[in-house]
């Protein structure tokens, strides 16, 4: 009888699950419930999906509003209806239209009309599908509306938004919040009606009583209604079934490419490698995933044609047929990857593959696929209503000051010591945190379907220009909808235009060298020594400080120790302890044999018993628990954290249990298993998916060994890293580049490079705006360099402020004259009018102004360069109001090892973090007056006395401390140091004066000129 039911994805108007709402119809003896979220579809599929395990009849529709202003409900007949409704509000997401007041005819779906609208609009004809829709509080009126006649056109249409009153207060909020006003400016056309309620059944036919005719039409609607998706376990994929256009040329089109595939990755394939590839082809074939290993193929193919740099990873990675039709570089022979991990009999779903594209190549690949197949959209993705997040919305709707708001966010605060109106943020908080806020966009999913991707939902246009689904990866994989992976990295990026860069200024050696030939890499010593020493900024996924620390404490020097390391770093190694444990048991192979269980040893031998692969996870469950491979995959994915909910994730973490106990297996080594199993797997990464990064690790690393200023301009070009471009510059510097602010003459918008010189871009000025450097260089292109400024001044539209900033930042250096009296031409040159951009008949005439002698300071050039780059190109000790005192770097740290040590650095990054009982702790990287890399570590006691306070140099004094080789300070006490003041403003009644004078003079010279 509730054909108008709403969820929290109703957003910033709902109040609870489509869960809770099914719970709900339960509790209430309602058998069948009608979905009707408010421009909406999101919660849909799932809301299909649980509906039997509340004995609800599920049917889907979509609640049409302008605004709040409720225009009618749509009701699917069946999913062609559903599809019809998802196409109509599709076009007005994607082209933000309004809906017009009269509903489009329907063949497989109902229409609604509120009661209210239909006396407004005044409509008395309705269409066979059309109805309206009585609520509990419209009986009042019907009696004396001359809607009552019309008896074969009313149904019951009792809206559901609310379960109490304090949902209705949060929906209060959510309005206020939607509309971005104070609560007490929210206005009653704004809300919901408070009795937007469920009712028991009985009680809901006992209201309409007087009205048979009503409950018989509601009746009859509701039960002409049908929709129905598979979210069996044998469900049929639902991603585009062939590629070809049959089954059978998919099948010899694999097997071809496969055969194509063979002499280019192994000269002489042995018996092994056919073996393991006919075993792939047949399960392949028997799972029906040949079109996703070919639509893939696809992908990475047309990659190739354009010129594109690619990473092939996942699970996928594990497959021999990836690895010959090019989708993935990582030979799974050679590494010994585990099968079953990519697929199995029992796996529903198909194997991933996340194809990593440079991020200005994504976009374009994007663009293809779109183009290439017929049904595709992007995977969608809720944000959610955060701690914080919650806090700072509600603060702002209850009126409290920002600085109010802000203490409530940092969290430290004491509630017996709020005001009233802070408590009710906190209060009200809590009950908004989790809800969903808006629709994004997963990160590199996309869905190229069989069926049109409205069949499952509506779908929105969002400023990417790709239309997005309204549900997230887990349901879409419950229905048999599996994504493509398609991402963006900056990695690649820096790959490809580091070979650009080398083309130019080092063209003799351009040729010398394969990108892609990761076999001579992992052998060369050049290379190794760099991760063994983790002398690797600047490098993909081994430049940050804890990856720097984990290869100086396992002391990796080959392929497969990179491999292991880039799993082990993940949170949930670390988290199990068994990060720890793994270092241990490689430095002392006795603790191996002392510590490891005998089966998980004999299971993964190579990392000494410890899991470190997402394989691991189904190697001990299938061997160890005794769990057939399904139901270990379960486990895996179970402990990514939205499936560990599932019913079926509880059934297979009690058989494990079960089975280990049967096996007589001691419950306290079940339990760590268990615990290892539960802290990390859904965080590990694949053998395959390590393997892939570390191939492009060993890529970046080859290039920084043997052409590091040219990687180094690619990275500082490709947005830096890890750490902020400051330091990327400084790295250069130490590798012996000699570092040059922008120039009119040499520089671009990127950073370029020249022998060793290299030339910051115009990018960094972040004053300065792109149109001007696009001008200059467009000049300087067309008819050559700069020959002085009044030249510059001459050839190109700038305004007085744009030169100053260039003048400023010396990038007229060339001219050998002070940036003083350079600065004083440009504001005599340049007059305040609006200067006409448009070429000159004749050249110019100049006249000669008389220019005090002028002179400018290393200092004062420092510290121009913090103010328009954001760092100096000096060293930042130079900077300092009191010199160091004492000159003590890295090279000092071992001879006082396990002694106090007085140091200086320069803040290069830090971490904050938390300890399990949530006292504050951090882990600061620093810059030595050598220019070296040190690490401190500041404990939860000293943590609470002292802070960072931004960037500069701060003294230590705390004690060196080594862990697995690996040195570090323990900080005791520390202090920051002052800067010495700014030269450029020590002067300032000075300095007005000159400009005061300086103006008088520009104008006197304007007179002259007119």
């Amino acid at each position: 009888m509730y054909l108008n039911c709403h969820t929290y994805y109703s957003l910033r108007f709902g109040t609870f699950s489509e869960k809770e709402l099914l719970r709900l119809a339960q509790k209430n003896q309602v058998t069948r419930l009608v979905l009707t979220d408010i421009n909406n579809t999101s919660a849909g599929l799932n809301f299909v999906r649980l509906a039997p395990d509340f004995e609800v009849k599920p049917i889907l529709g979509i609640d049409f509003r302008n605004g709040v202003n409720q225009c009618y409900v749509g009701i699917a007949k069946n999913n062609e209806g559903y599809l019809e409704l998802n196409n109509f509000l599709s076009g007005h997401l994607h082209e933000e239209r309004e809906f017009s007041p009269i509903a489009p005819k329907f063949e497989h779906a109902y229409v609604v009309y509120p009661f209210e609208k239909v006396l407004q609009n005044e409509q008395y004809e309705f269409a066979e599908y059309e109805f309206i829709g009585v609520s509990i509080t419209d009986l009042r009126k019907l009696p004396f509306s001359r809607l009552s006649k019309l008896k074969d056109k009313l149904v019951v249409q009792q809206p559901v938004t609310f379960r109490s009153k304090a949902d209705f207060n949060a929906h209060r909020l959510l309005r206020a919040i939607d509309n971005n006003i104070l609560l007490s400016m929210l206005d009653k056309t704004e809300e919901a009606n408070e009795n937007e309620k469920i009712f028991p059944i009985a009680n809901l036919a006992a209201a309409f009583c007087e009205y048979p005719f009503i409950l018989e039409n509601t009746e009859r609607l509701m039960n002409d209604c049908s929709i129905h998706f598979d979210f069996s376990k044998d469900r049929e994929p639902q991603n585009l079934k062939t590629y070809t256009g049959s089954q059978e040329e998919d099948e010899k089109m694999i097997e071809k490419l496969c055969q194509e595939g063979l002499p280019y990755r192994y000269e002489n394939p042995k018996k092994d490698i056919y073996n393991r590839l006919e075993k792939e082809l047949q399960l392949i074939k028997e799972k029906g995933f040949v079109s996703y290993f070919l639509i893939n193929w696809d992908i990475v193919s047309e990659a190739r044609k354009r010129g594109f740099f690619y990473v092939g990873r996942g699970s996928g990675a594990n497959s021999i047929v990836a690895y010959l039709l090019r989708i993935t570089d990582v030979d799974p022979i050679d590494l010994d990857l585990y099968f079953e991990r990519f697929i199995n009999l029992y796996r529903a779903n198909p194997p991933d593959f996340d194809i990593d594209f440079s991020h200005r190549d994504r976009p374009e690949m994007t663009q293809y696929i779109f183009d290439r197949f017929e049904h595709v959209a992007l995977l969608g993705t809720y944000v959610t209503f955060k701690d914080r997040g919650v806090i700072r919305e509600l603060g702002k709707v209850f009126g409290l000051p920002k600085s109010e708001i802000d203490f409530l966010s940092e969290g430290r605060y004491d509630t017996s010591k709020l005001d009233e109106v802070s408590r009710l943020v906190i209060k009200y908080g809590n009950l908004i945190k989790g809800m969903p806020n808006y629709l994004s966009i997963h990160a590199g999913g996309i869905l190229i379907t069989e069926k049109p991707l409205h069949w499952f939902s509506a779908t929105n246009l969002p400023p990417k220009g790709f239309p997005t689904t309204q549900y997230d990866m887990v349901i879409a994989e419950d229905v048999g909808l599996y994504k493509f992976d398609i991402l963006g990295q900056r990695g690649l990026a820096k790959i490809k235009e580091s070979l650009e860069i080398i083309a130019y200024n080092r063209p003799d050696e351009s040729d010398g060298f394969d990108i892609h030939d990761i076999k001579k890499f992992i052998k060369d010593p050049v290379i190794n020594n760099l991760v063994k020493t983790a002398q690797c900024m600047g490098c993909f996924y081994v430049e940050s400080p804890a990856m720097r620390m984990l290869l100086k404490k396992l002391e990796v020097d080959t392929y497969l120790g990179l491999v292991a390391a880039s799993s082990i770093i993940r949170p949930g190694v670390a988290k199990s302890g068994m990060m720890r444990e793994y270092i241990l048991r490689h430095r002392n192979p006795g603790r191996t044999e002392e510590k490891a269980h005998p089966v998980m040893l004999d299971i993964m031998p190579d990392t000494y018993g410890v899991m470190v692969y997402q394989e691991d996870v189904i190697k001990v469950a299938n061997i160890f628990a005794g769990l057939d491979l399904g139901e270990a995959d379960v486990l895996r994915r179970g402990m990514s954290g939205k499936f560990r909910s599932r019913e079926e994730f509880q059934k297979v973490k009690e058989k494990f249990f079960d089975n280990c106990s049967h096996k007589g297996y001691d419950e306290k080594l079940i339990s760590e298993i268990w615990s290892q199993i539960a802290s990390f797997a859904g965080y590990a990464f694949a053998k395959g998916h390590s393997a892939s990064y570390a191939v492009e690790s060993y890529q970046t690393l080859f290039l920084r060994a043997y052409f590091p200023l040219e990687y180094m301009v690619a990275v500082l070009n490709n947005g830096g890293g890890f750490y902020r471009s400051e330091f990327y510059v400084h790295e250069a510097r130490m590798m012996g580049a000699i570092i040059h602010p922008p120039c009119v003459n040499r520089s671009f918008n990127k950073n370029v490079i020249y022998g060793k010189d290299i030339f910051l871009g115009f990018g960094y000025l972040r004053e300065l705006e792109d149109r001007v450097s696009e001008r200059i260089l467009k000049d300087r292109l067309a008819n050559g360099i700069y020959s002085s400024l009044e030249d510059f001044l001459d050839r190109v539209f700038i305004t007085v402020d744009q030169a100053s900033i260039l003048i400023r930042i010396d990038a007229f250096r060339f001219t050998g004259v002070n940036k003083h009296q350079l600065l004083w031409k440009a504001h005599l040159f340049l007059n305040k009018n609006v200067k006409i951009d448009h070429p000159k008949l004749f050249p110019p005439r100049h006249q000669n102004f008389k220019i005090p002698r002028l002179h400018t300071t290393d200092l004062e050039m420092a510290f121009t360069q913090l103010e328009l780059l954001g760092f100096c190109l000096c060293s930042p000790f130079e900077l300092l109001e009191k010199p160091p005192e004492n000159n003590r770097c890295v090279e000092d740290l071992g001879r006082f090892l396990n002694r106090r040590i007085d140091i200086y650095g320069y803040l290069v990054t830090v971490k904050n973090t938390s300890t399990h009982n949530g006292k504050r702790m951090h882990f600061a990287t620093m810059i030595d007056q050598e220019g070296k890399v040190f690490d401190t570590v500041l404990f939860p006691p000293v943590a609470a006395q002292y802070y960072f306070r931004g960037k500069g140099i701060y003294r230590f004094y705390g004690k060196v401390v080594s862990e697995f080789g690996f040195l570090s300070i323990e900080v005791i006490k520390m202090e920051k140091q002052n800067y010495v003041p700014d030269p450029r403003y020590a002067d300032m009644k000075t300095s007005v004066k000159v400009f005061q004078q300086k103006d008088r003079i520009t104008v006197k010279t304007n007179d002259e000129r007119q």
